[in-house]
């Protein structure tokens, strides 16, 4: 059998870059990805993988570092795969993402906005409120690692904080690691979710086998010692306990205070990642619906209100419309909380919908559109049922968001007024957006 050839290091010029911190470099042809590197530098690489069309590289060393670069903060960074850009600096990464979002309005959608929108930015580090740890023991490392996936392997990142995770989390993974070594079904524990309240940190821990008695006992000691609420999981989301404590006064929740809204929620349910961005982006929204005393706005995708108890502050009635029935239930109860009574709530699957839904038909004069990664390509084709002259668009994927735009200007009879980012995830990849619609 003929051996594998081995692979020499190369140098070359770095001439352009990708949204999630590779830098493209153009050998022979063939364009080489080199994870770590920046457009402008000359860097020494050498290949890993070969694809059709491209190969991916490591980075083995800089020669000409580029202006943007800066000292990754994190321990584990290049390892972990939750973050991708912590070499670049804050207003590059900005950058790299509205090159992101441009692109794809451009190539995708075929369109291009009235308007490019700042950035809308927030802290820069212990931003992150919500996140899902993977868990495992490895008894070859002497512990059982808590984490986040590795950038290039499926296996869990071996680290001890986590610069992104708000204050007190940040430092908790050693402990948490800790923790589940203690335990006798370390080797049944997956994952641990992690929600931050305004009034109370929450840690849910699935759990594939009932824990002992011990077990429990070593939960509780951990959450009177950090002060949280431990939840186990050990099936679906109905399966959720409270451990410790046995019991509390309120729910888990956060507040909206240009409206005067306080949102609860369950530690498993979907919020925002980043509160002040969060803050901004639904002042952001309202603006620029624009909704008055007498308009009917449908806020679709609407979780558990974000968007749709503040619209109803200001607008005649506000209907939230979600596939989940548990988010829907939610939200109607922080609206009455709330004292707010002009907002409704229903449970549709907003990707199978045909346009003879009576709440479709009945039309609205604004909409807000938070779907998920696949976009809204359903609810565009059948936009002209609903007819708003306003529509705000907040996306967490620029490809979609651009089929989306282009289906509504080109064939919708919508104009785009203004797009940009929304800084969501720093040193992350990911490019949250948000974008204007108005009927031509």
């Amino acid at each position: 059998m003929a051996r594998r050839k081995r692979r020499e290091p190369e140098t070359a010029a770095i001439v352009a870059a990708t949204h999630d911190g590779r830098g493209i470099a153009d050998t022979d042809g063939k364009k080489v990805f080199v994870a770590g590197a920046l457009e402008g530098e000359t860097v020494t690489f050498v290949r890993r993988k070969s694809r059709r069309n491209f190969d991916e590289a490591e980075l083995l060393e800089i020669h000409e570092p580029s202006a943007d670069r800066i000292e990754a903060r994190c321990e584990a960074y290049g390892r972990c795969g939750g973050c991708s850009l912590q070499h670049v600096s804050a207003a590059h990464q900005r950058e790299i993402k509205e090159g992101t979002l441009r692109d794809n309005l451009e190539r995708i959608g075929r369109v291009e906005p009235v308007a490019w929108l700042p950035a809308m930015t927030g802290p820069e580090w212990h931003y992150r409120r919500r996140a899902r740890l993977a868990v495992k023991d490895v008894r070859g490392k002497g512990r059982a690692l808590v984490g986040f996936r590795e950038r290039h392997a499926p296996f869990i990142t071996d680290m001890r904080r986590c610069e992104v995770l708000v204050t007190p989390l940040d430092a908790l993974i050693d402990d948490l690691s800790d923790l589940v070594g203690r335990l006798s079904i370390r080797a049944r524990l997956p994952q641990i979710e992690l929600a931050v309240a305004e009034n109370a940190i929450a840690l849910v821990f699935r759990v594939l086998d009932p824990p002992s008695e011990a077990d429990e006992a070593e939960f509780r000691d951990f959450g009177n010692k950090h002060d949280l609420r431990i939840y186990l999981q050990p099936g679906g989301l109905d399966s959720l306990r409270l451990l410790q404590p046995a019991q509390v006064d309120e729910a888990l929740y956060y507040t909206l205070p240009e409206f005067d809204i306080r949102i609860e929620f369950e530690p498993v349910d979907f919020v925002q990642i980043n509160a002040d961005i969060n803050r901004s982006m639904v002042h952001f929204a309202v603006e620029q619906l624009g909704a008055r005393g007498e308009d009917r706005v449908l806020d679709l995708y609407c979780g558990i209100g974000n968007f749709s108890l503040p619209l109803a502050r200001q607008a005649a009635s506000v209907v939230g419309v979600e596939g989940e029935e548990s988010l829907t239930r939610r939200a109607a109860e922080n609206a009455r909380r709330n004292g707010i009574d002009n907002a409704s709530f229903r449970v549709c699957d907003l990707g199978g919908i045909d346009g003879t839904e009576a709440w479709v038909r009945e039309g609205c004069d604004r909409m807000l559109l938070d779907p998920a990664r696949s976009g809204a390509a359903e609810v565009v084709e059948h936009m002209e049922k609903f007819d708003p002259a306003r529509i705000v668009y907040v996306s967490c994927h620029p490809g979609t968001l651009a089929r989306d735009a282009g289906a509504l200007v080109h064939e919708k009879g919508y104009r785009l007024e203004s797009a940009g980012i929304i800084d969501m995830f720093p040193h992350t990849a990911h490019v949250e957006s948000i974008a204007v619609f108005a009927r031509s």
